[in-house]
């Protein structure tokens, strides 16, 4: 009886405190590193640093004065020589340190040891990252952050940027237009591609953008921004109308840059070199963010005239993507699909796109569609995305680098909340009001009398 007194004294709370461990490592991946799993890698770190990477081929050599040394003061072997190692800095997520490159070593072969890296300290996974020559930053992300979606406390901030997603290795995507200025983003149904655009429209919105919309589902998907959008067009008959305003009003910036800069009238658009954010502020025309859904009902068509409307349309679509950069004038295009299959004009205005989404795909041609050209390796990671993770997606871009990103839950209410708020910085842009969507009256609280109605007497 004593026996089992003392088991269930001691063998309790180690019971309990294994399966409140177990619980909150399942549960709350945060807490769980923030108690357990960092003072456990960060020892696991320093106790066998140098026999790690040893083990993984990451020592030199030590120079002739160094083994000298070692000799004259010491008996003790001369063993190879790790990278440097700087002060390990923990963080919410993970662990980061610096580290300075022996000589002969490059960012490519740390990076090839990730994955031994990985299993060696006990952390979900290790990126490299390189900050100059012969340094690197290595980032040790201590658990899955995509699975639940958790933004940083601090965001880059600034005109046209648009913190949209979180990176696997636990910073935030940015969708900088100032960078990127075009991109395609394609996805399946219910694969996140609505969600990731309701986070650009709702960054956006407060800032001093114009922003147009073309969704031919009957505006099913940005009808809910209509307060803080410049122009909507629901159909492929109004977008043949808007895309030529917006073509108008890219060549008079073109104009209004070459008054500014004494370029002469005559001057191929093509050859001005020069943009609207070199020109004063007081100046500088507001910049227009256009959002493309469903890109394939612009090209799909069923009759002759049909087609020569999406000729013109496809055509403006790439006049855009080629010079709007200039003109302040950026494209956003959504789809499922986008391939040569969808008519003339279809590759070409893919190629201008240079910022690349792609979430879960159908099958890999999609995959192909988005990433192929850019980043090859990058397809096979998009093909591996389950339906049961909406909202993670594959980026790329023009540099061949890619990663995995999630969008965090943003609710349609609280987007169109948001534009409702911000509909005062809607620009003031005469070409487009005809286009402007009719803003629905918001329902307000109704007025109930306190005062009891009296009856009239004769």
């Amino acid at each position: 009886m004593t026996d089992l007194a003392t088991l269930l004294e001691v063998g309790g709370p180690v019971a309990a405190l294994g399966g409140g461990a177990a619980y909150t490592r399942a549960r709350h991946p945060g807490v769980y590193w923030s108690t357990v799993g960092l003072p456990v890698s960060t020892a696991r770190l320093l106790g066998s640093y140098s026999s790690v990477m040893e083990a993984c081929g990451l020592t030199v050599t030590p120079s002739r004065l160094r083994v000298l040394a070692v000799k004259a003061t010491t008996r003790r072997e001369v063993r190879p020589v790790p990278p440097r190692r700087g002060i390990i800095r923990p963080t919410t997520t993970g662990l980061r340190l610096r580290l300075r490159l022996a000589p002969g070593q490059e960012p490519a072969d740390v990076a090839a040891s990730a994955e031994r890296l990985r299993h060696a300290w006990g952390v979900h996974a290790v990126y490299v990252t390189p900050v100059k020559p012969g340094v690197i930053d290595l980032r040790l992300v201590g658990f899955d952050v995509l699975r639940k979606v958790r933004m940083p406390r601090k965001l880059p901030a600034g005109l046209l940027k648009v913190p949209v997603a979180l990176r696997e290795d636990a910073t935030a995507f940015v969708r900088d237009y100032r960078t990127v200025p075009h991109g395609l983003t394609l996805g399946a149904t219910l694969s996140g591609k609505s969600m990731y655009l309701r986070h650009l429209i709702a960054g956006l919105a407060r800032q001093p953008v114009a922003l147009v919309g073309i969704d031919c589902k009957r505006g099913v998907e940005l009808a809910p921004f209509a307060a803080r959008l410049s122009a909507l067009a629901t159909d492929p008959e109004q977008a043949a109308e808007l895309l030529p305003v917006l073509i108008e009003e890219m060549e008079d910036r073109y104009d209004l840059i070459k008054a500014r800069q004494g370029i002469a009238p005559d001057t191929p658009d093509e050859e001005i070199t020069s943009d609207v954010w070199g020109l004063p502020e007081h100046e500088r025309p507001v910049p227009v963010v256009l959002f493309v859904d469903e890109v394939a009902e612009l090209f799909l068509v069923a009759t002759k005239k049909d087609e020569q409307r999406r000729d013109e349309m496809v055509t403006q679509l790439i006049r855009l993507a080629q010079l709007g950069r200039a003109a302040g004038i950026y494209l956003e295009v959504c789809g499922q699909r986008f391939g040569a299959e969808l008519g003339k004009g279809a590759t070409m205005l893919r190629a201008q796109l240079t910022g690349r989404v792609c979430h879960r795909v159908n099958d890999e041609a999609s995959a192909k569609m988005a990433l192929g050209d850019i980043a090859p390796e990058a397809v096979a990671a998009a093909c591996a995305i389950a339906p049961e993770q909406p909202g993670l997606a594959v980026i790329g871009d023009a540099s061949g680098g890619w990663s995995r990103v999630r969008t965090p839950y943003l609710s349609l209410a609280k987007a169109a909340e948001t534009c409702h708020d911000s509909a005062h910085l809607v620009p003031d842009l005469p070409a487009l009001q005809p286009f402007r969507p009719a803003v629905p009256v918001r329902p307000g609280k109704s007025l109930v009398s306190v005062v009891r109605p009296q009856p009239t007497t004769g």
